[in-house]
């Protein structure tokens, strides 16, 4: 995990283990993961870039060279160790979540966040970038509708629901925070 910028202590408990942030490609979670894990004095870590350091390739190139099975076996192992680490802030892919090995540890051993967005702003998002191998295959609002109807359900296993909505990502922590306080210090602190 990198290092955070600055400390800025949140009005909360200390962590005792990480902050899982799950969801949809586009939902925001590495950007509000960074800021969060600065906002919390914590190490961030992107699942993703972590996997392509590990394999030595792009995300798009494990799937398209080892296929869909071979890259989820590597995020388990990225993931697991991502956990180990301790405290921190750890934004995974759109998928990781609903591998039920990948779950089971994160529901074990981290707090977990579904950043929940809807089709449209999640199409917005997408559409600036190139690095997304799933939405390659066709017309993105019914691919990411399709993974939603499919995925939201498990996502909804998550310890915490915050929507994700179209303001800046400072406000989208600010909404993240407040959930999270909630969630650690409970209701009668």
């Amino acid at each position: 995990m990198n290092a955070p910028a600055s400390r800025v202590v949140a009005p909360m408990r200390p962590l005792d283990r990480p902050v899982v942030l799950v969801g949809l490609m586009g939902a925001g979670k590495t950007a509000v993961g960074r800021r969060l894990a600065s906002r919390l004095g914590l190490p961030f870590a992107d699942a993703d870039h972590e996997i392509e350091a590990a394999a030595g390739r792009s995300v798009a190139a494990i799937f398209a060279e080892l296929g869909e099975p071979a890259f989820r076996d590597g995020e388990r192992r990225v993931i697991a160790r991502l956990l180990d680490a301790g405290p921190g802030v750890v934004a995974t892919g759109g998928g990781a979540f609903i591998d039920p090995l990948t779950r089971a540890a994160v529901k074990e051993r981290a707090i977990s966040i579904w950043l929940r967005a809807d089709i449209d702003l999640l199409v917005k998002r997408t559409s600036r970038s190139s690095r997304r191998p799933l939405l390659r295959r066709g017309d993105p609002h019914a691919i990411l509708t399709d993974l939603a109807a499919q995925r939201y359900p498990i996502y909804a296993e998550a310890d915490l629901v915050v929507d994700s909505i179209d303001i800046s990502p400072e406000r989208m922590v600010d909404r993240v925070l407040a959930a999270l306080t909630g969630y650690v210090d409970g209701p009668n602190e």
